[in-house]
């Protein structure tokens, strides 16, 4: 059944005669009886009664009219669909993404992008900075999210905001941390994160400029174990302003007032791809998310 012999149907149906079908069809009255006789010996039933006054609906025509108006319906939005969908942004893309959804306005970001490029798949591939650096450089990631100063030659990246990190203690260490000054940070014990992650990165310039060198002595690579690990006494750790200021509240930590490490969050790709329109499609999404 094709959707010409429907319009041919509802036509017919409509004016109760061939030539005028025909006119506002505007094609010829053969046509329109051949349309007809087609979808009859389709449907196995007659459809029009062929009176000298014109046709007449049987009852088989009759009852199968309603159908006939939904089937063509939905047969012209599913072409129309098709016909916007044409020349949209297609594809899958593959996106690197770091910490926590909320943090990165993960849901709100996917969400626009199906709803505004309905054509594109997302793949999501969670890591830390420097593994989502390190695959978008060797092509097994389209784009992602990445905490720092971006260097990377060929890599371009869109600003979202600046995180701010604090350093925080064991709740134990209350009076130690209230009189603590650079050589006492340098000299404690501190829980680390994998090397290729921000906070890794940070801590490391951080204590750098004041002439120290971290003293990891345990690995964590989820934010709430690190927080555990402090609340238990292990050593300090570097953490989000706002996590830190949490956790303080709960009593699980003690933040250090003498510093605080700034770290831009960006979206980044390969710059090869400015112009693909999928990229193009996302930064826009970002923008509308972001305010930037």
């Amino acid at each position: 059944m094709e959707i010409y012999q429907l319009k041919t149907f509802l036509a017919v149906a409509r004016v109760g005669h061939l030539t005028r079908a025909a006119e506002q069809l505007h094609i010829t009255q053969p046509a329109v009886s051949k349309q007809l006789k087609a979808l009859e010996e389709e449907l196995g039933v007659l459809l029009f009664d062929r009176l000298p006054t014109g046709m007449a609906l049987t009852s088989a025509g009759t009852t199968l009219l309603p159908h006939a108006e939904r089937a063509l319906f939905d047969a012209m939005e599913l072409l129309n669909t098709a016909k916007r969908l044409q020349g949209e942004v297609a594809g899958v893309i593959r996106l690197g993404t770091i910490i926590d959804p909320e943090s990165i306005r993960l849901g709100s970001f996917l969400g626009a992008v199906l709803q505004f490029y309905p054509l594109l798949q997302m793949k999501l591939q969670h890591g830390v900075s420097g593994s989502v650096m390190a695959q978008l450089e060797a092509g097994e990631l389209d784009a992602g999210f990445y905490l720092g100063e971006v260097a990377t030659p060929g890599i371009a990246y869109v600003l979202l905001r600046h995180v701010t990190y604090r350093v925080v203690a064991p709740p134990d260490w209350l009076a130690r941390m209230q009189q603590a000054s650079w050589q006492d940070i340098g000299a404690l014990p501190w829980v680390g994160t994998p090397a290729q992650s921000s906070q890794h990165r940070l801590v490391r310039e951080m204590l750098r400029k004041h002439g120290f060198e971290p003293r990891f002595v345990v690995e964590a690579d989820q934010e709430a174990s690190m927080i555990s690990l402090v609340k238990s006494g292990v050593g300090l750790c570097l953490m989000r302003d706002e996590l830190a200021q949490a956790a303080a509240q709960r009593g699980e930590v003690v933040v250090w007032d003498g510093a605080s490490q700034p770290c831009p969050l960006t979206f980044i790709y390969n710059k090869a791809r400015e112009h693909d329109p999928a990229i193009t499609a996302l930064r826009q999404v970002l923008q509308d998310i972001w305010g930037q």
